[in-house]
């Protein structure tokens, strides 16, 4: 451990050029960090293992806690009426259309739940950044997708509770979901009415003191004691952290926290993939490759069906509904997040999963606006 601060140096720094370099081919950073992780398993002894997994730890805590600020309870509400039918056909498809097929092949019940909840959730980061970079954000269809990643997003917190809680009780019972539900429910009334009659009436504060150096101690805080509080009942800290950002969201400050707390996020987020990465053992070989083929596939059909008739319920044209489901195949930081509570094989085969599906998936989305053309020209032609 005394070369802690070289070797944290030379990490951060073949962090940055191997960012730099897939932002210039246009890959997504986030599997340039897994892939160096994966290259670099074994090099690590355990005391360094564990600082990397508690910065890592840090890194995804801050990002459901950004997460979180981006939805106070007026926008929760919102998002919800709009879109809440091509989100539970989100969730049926992917996460129970996987969650099925894994059962068919043999899995236990937990190992199938953690596989439908790596093949739910498109990748919100690769996803906008994409948007971002082919100019697709403003389009009708961006609003769906956009709309739709949100209800991922909202679902995805719970998941990981669920899935967190179930893998700490060690089997699935009745008894077990019900107290975890319990737990869910207790904990998210607590955070909202702590938020509608506690945090809202901090907005002047918070506006009053932005620039001082001490409002990101706070806000960090508030997010660690939450993720803190889930975590010793037995769910996930990233449930926590993404409520302690919706009630932090009620100040109406959200833009000015997040851009206080964004640098700390992108230096310790990079960490959680290498993390995961450093921790799948290929010698262990790749179980069930059939259902990893089968899986993958399922992966943008189930994606193509929400898309499109998601889109369609959603009021899009039919070339709008094409363009979205051909967009939105790409799995990555949710799936990642899921992925590290399976056993070390189970980890290999969904580190391949979410490999191929974001590779795919990326091609598809730039492929996107010539597969709607061509459709639509053969449908006019018909």
């Amino acid at each position: 451990m005394d070369h802690l601060f070289l070797a944290g140096g030379i990490i951060l720094l073949i962090f940055f050029i191997f960012n730099y370099i897939a932002q210039r081919f246009n890959f997504p950073p986030l599997l340039a960090y897994l892939f160096l992780g994966v290259a670099l398993a074994g090099l690590f002894t355990e005391p360094e293992q564990n600082v990397i997994e508690q910065i890592a730890n840090m890194g995804i805590v801050l990002l459901f806690f950004l997460l979180g600020l981006h939805f106070p309870l007026s926008r929760l509400v919102n998002i919800s009426r709009r879109i809440w039918q091509a989100g539970v056909l989100d969730v049926v498809l992917c996460f129970g259309g996987s969650f099925f097929l894994a059962v068919l092949f043999g899995f236990d019940l937990l190992s199938a739940l953690i596989i439908g909840g790596v093949a739910y959730a498109s990748s919100s980061s690769i996803t906008v950044k994409m948007m971002e970079e082919t100019n697709r954000m403003t389009t009708p269809e961006g609003e769906f997708k956009l709309a739709l990643l949100i209800f991922e997003d909202l679902v995805a917190p719970v998941m990981v509770s669920f899935l967190v809680g179930l893998s700490l009780q060690g089997e699935i019972t009745a008894q077990a979901v019900a107290i975890i539900f319990a737990k869910v429910v207790l904990m998210t009334v607590a955070s909202i009415i702590i938020a509608y009659f506690g945090f809202r009436k901090l907005d002047l504060f918070l506006k009053r003191y932005m620039t001082k150096d001490f409002i990101p101690l706070f806000a960090i805080s508030i997010a660690l004691i939450f993720a803190g509080i889930a975590y010793y009942l037995d769910l996930s800290k990233l449930l926590g952290a993404f409520l302690a950002g919706v009630m932090l969201s009620e100040t109406g400050t959200s833009k000015e926290l997040e851009h206080l707390i964004s640098p700390i996020k992108d230096i310790t987020l990079p960490f959680f993939f290498f993390w995961f990465g450093t921790s799948i053992a290929f010698g262990t070989g790749i179980i069930a490759p059939a259902l990893l083929m089968i899986l993958i596939a399922w992966a943008f059909v189930g994606k193509i069906i929400v898309g499109f008739w998601g889109g369609r319920i959603y009021g899009l044209t039919f070339g709008g509904s094409l363009r979205a489901a051909f967009s939105l195949g790409q799995r990555g930081e949710f799936s990642v997040v899921i992925a590290a509570l399976a056993d070390t094989a189970l980890r290999v085969f969904l580190g391949i999963y979410i490999v191929a599906t974001a590779i795919v998936g990326v091609y598809l989305f730039r492929r996107a606006p010539a597969i709607s053309a061509k459709f639509t020209r053969l449908m006019k032609k018909t």
